[in-house]
């Protein structure tokens, strides 16, 4: 373990090892990848909307499939910190709060001081967290530390906190904390995800929802 770790092939936790989250790409690549399974994702999540809700999208292709996702008619006002999820509101004519500040081409998303003090004036209802790696140890983790402190205060602001995951983000982690699994109130799953996979987060209290 001590080899493979320091080969970058896993990270070391007490009685084992987890998966190491995949390197972060750009969100343009991100959004070429597996398109119909992200849609299948965003649309199960949409169930986890309530009508009328405060909702924070956080930067991500999966969260960006979501923002296509929402119903036009449902009430909602989404903020996000990502300028292509917040375009993709706009056209659902969904009201929409965009936070401003130097966007990062990696993630996508504005995450330095003007977005976290932009950030300070919500009270998201529902917070649905981009993630790197989630896993029922080490919870909700990202490969940025700006990005995981941004993500961190956001959380601390919402009422709720949902994740939507693809299968290569399930028992993953990254270098840096957002949030412990206890933060985590839902996460929605591919339709193939591992059972065992599904089983641990649901023993450490998440709620599991998968995709049809």
């Amino acid at each position: 373990l001590r080899e493979m770790a320091a080969s970058g092939l896993c990270r070391r936790v007490y009685g084992g090892a987890l998966s190491m989250a995949r390197p972060s790409t750009t969100m343009n690549e991100r959004m070429a990848i597996a398109g119909e399974r992200k849609a299948a994702l965003a649309r199960a999540a949409t169930s986890l909307i309530p009508a009328g809700a405060t909702v924070f999208l956080d930067a991500g292709s999966t969260n960006l499939a979501l923002a296509r996702a929402l119903p036009a008619a449902a009430g909602l006002t989404v903020a996000t910190n990502a300028p292509a999820i917040a375009a993709a509101l706009l056209e659902r004519d969904i009201a929409t709060i965009q936070l401003g500040g130097l966007i990062d081409p990696r993630s996508g998303a504005a995450i330095g001081a003007k977005a976290m003090r932009d950030a300070e004036a919500l009270r998201p209802d529902v917070l649905v967290l981009g993630v790197c790696g989630i896993d029922p140890e080490a919870g909700v983790t990202a490969d940025s530390f700006e990005e995981a402190e941004f993500k961190r205060f956001v959380a601390s602001r919402s009422k709720t906190v949902i994740v939507v995951a693809t299968n290569d983000k399930l028992s993953a982690a990254a270098p840096y904390s957002v949030v412990p699994p206890a933060r985590v109130a839902s996460v929605v799953i591919e339709a193939d995800a591992g059972e065992t996979e599904a089983a641990a987060l649901a023993a450490a209290g998440i709620g599991i929802f998968r995709a049809s």
